[in-house]
């Protein structure tokens, strides 16, 4: 095991924290949507000057550092989220309307720990650190980093990442193996009915009853057609309608999000969203269509990786949850894992006052930097132990 790797990254990581948390804040403060992280890249590559960087994905980058031969990549995401923050910290964000509610400003700080405390290290195998855009997005942005062959020209034979989780007990690393969080598909349909005077609605087909309906009906369509010990979730974000209170609009619509961990479960809901859309709106006169995007599959963590991460974590004296952490979240991670093992561990950081991911307020301390770099540390020289074996 390298177990004495990780004590060098450990007290090198420690060494550079204060510059650490000072790029995550100002990462934090100016951040930036998908599709629109160019300047959260050139200021982590800035921050990187000694390394030479490749761009990839459009608003991504990629690296490499270390000796020849199967490398290890190590993910890091770009993308705040569409929301105003209430932190009401100094260095909170100064675009309103754009905050980091997911930790990615936590994860690119750590990655430039990792990569600052392992520049002076003779490595075992190649660090290949990913800059990688829209997490947010559907299409997200590791599918396009795939495709564009970065993996294989830089020779990635294993990937890692970490996660802040606020779901996970503060201080504690939960890590496993298998699928520790779902397939992501978006979906949208849109009702047609036919517009007129509120106060006349025999004459007009009212689409936002016709699409209350199925919304009520969507809610129980896992319960119905899924497995029951098979999670899976399917979620209405968004309901557009109307224009004035006394108009009967023409049309209606909803987005909305689809979560399995089985193939076969994911086919299941596509087709029965789209025939309840279809039915309902029939049986009322209306017309649907629902429409689907394909996100991620489930992110499944390799079974040997996850063992030797949590091992060396054991052996820096850095709790382990004893019953790994999954839940119906999602994460485009998962698309490193369909061409190489991969690994995503879940860093603890609390829930205070119930405030969690993607929430105006949420906003990790030093510690889960700290921790969080460590983690990513941990499993790097998991990988790499796996790599040079």
């Amino acid at each position: 095991m390298n177990s004495e790797l990780l004590e060098a990254l450990v007290a090198g990581i420690d060494t550079v924290l204060p510059d650490a948390t000072s790029l995550r804040r100002a990462i934090h403060a100016d951040p930036h949507l998908g599709g629109d992280e160019g300047d959260t890249r050139d200021a982590f590559t800035e921050a990187t000057g000694w390394l030479d960087w490749t761009p990839v994905a459009e608003t991504g980058a990629y690296t490499r550092t270390g000796p020849d031969g199967p490398a290890v990549g190590l993910r890091a995401e770009l993308d705040a989220l569409p929301l105003t923050e209430a932190t009401g910290v100094e260095w909170a964000s100064q675009r309103r309307g754009i905050m980091h509610a997911c930790g990615h400003d936590v994860h690119l700080a750590a990655l430039w720990a990792v990569l600052t405390a392992a520049r002076d290290l003779d490595l075992p195998a190649a660090m290949v650190p990913v800059l990688q855009p829209r997490e947010e997005e559907n299409p997200p942005g590791a599918g396009d980093v795939v495709a564009s062959g970065a993996l294989e020209d830089a020779d990635v034979a294993a990937m890692v990442g970490v996660h802040v989780q606020p779901q996970v007990e503060r201080g504690v690393v939960s890590t496993g193996s298998g699928a520790v969080n779902a397939a992501f598909d978006s979906f949208e349909i849109t009702v047609r009915g036919r517009g007129g005077h509120g106060a006349y609605p025999h004459t007009a087909l009212d689409p936002i009853t016709v699409l209350s309906a199925i919304v009520t009906g969507l809610g129980e369509l896992p319960m119905r057609v899924i497995n029951p010990i098979h999670p899976s979730v399917v979620s209405v974000g968004t309901f557009h309608a109307g224009t004035a209170a006394n108009v009967i609009a023409e049309t209606a619509a909803c987005t909305g999000s689809i979560r399995t961990f089985h193939e076969k479960d994911r086919a299941a809901l596509h087709e029965a969203i789209a025939r309840l859309a279809e039915g309902t709106a029939m049986a009322r006169g209306a017309t649907a269509t629902a429409t689907f995007v394909r996100g991620g599959p489930a992110l499944v963590n390799d079974a040997d990786l996850a063992q030797r991460a949590d091992a060396l974590l054991a052996g820096l004296n850095v709790p382990v949850a004893p019953v790994p952490f999954r839940s119906c979240g999602s994460d485009d991670f998962s698309e490193y894992g369909q061409v190489v093992p991969s690994l995503m561990s879940f860093i603890g950081v609390g829930s205070d006052g119930g405030v969690g991911l993607h929430h105006p307020e949420f906003l990790p301390g030093r510690s889960a930097l700290r921790l969080a770099a460590i983690a990513l540390a941990a499993n790097y020289a998991a990988a790499a132990d796996l790599l040079t074996a």
